[in-house]
């Protein structure tokens, strides 16, 4: 049985709170790498264009609130 196999059957018997627990544990978790990303990302100016065509869409008059 592999790793993702035995971590599958342990997560399959949490209780309700556990369960919680553990989704609000990986929610996190998955998510650091990507804020860290993005972080590094807009330090290092990668995010600028982005930054900048988007407030010039909305000067223009191309955005809208939903």
């Amino acid at each position: 049985m592999s790793r993702v196999e035995l971590i599958e059957e342990q997560v399959k018997s949490f209780t309700p709170e556990e369960l919680k627990d553990f989704r609000a544990w990986f929610a996190t978790f998955d998510a650091n790498p990507w804020d860290s990303q993005i972080d590094a990302d807009s330090k290092n100016g990668k995010l600028d264009a982005l930054a900048e065509r988007a407030l010039r869409d909305h000067e223009s008059g191309l955005s809208s609130i939903l």
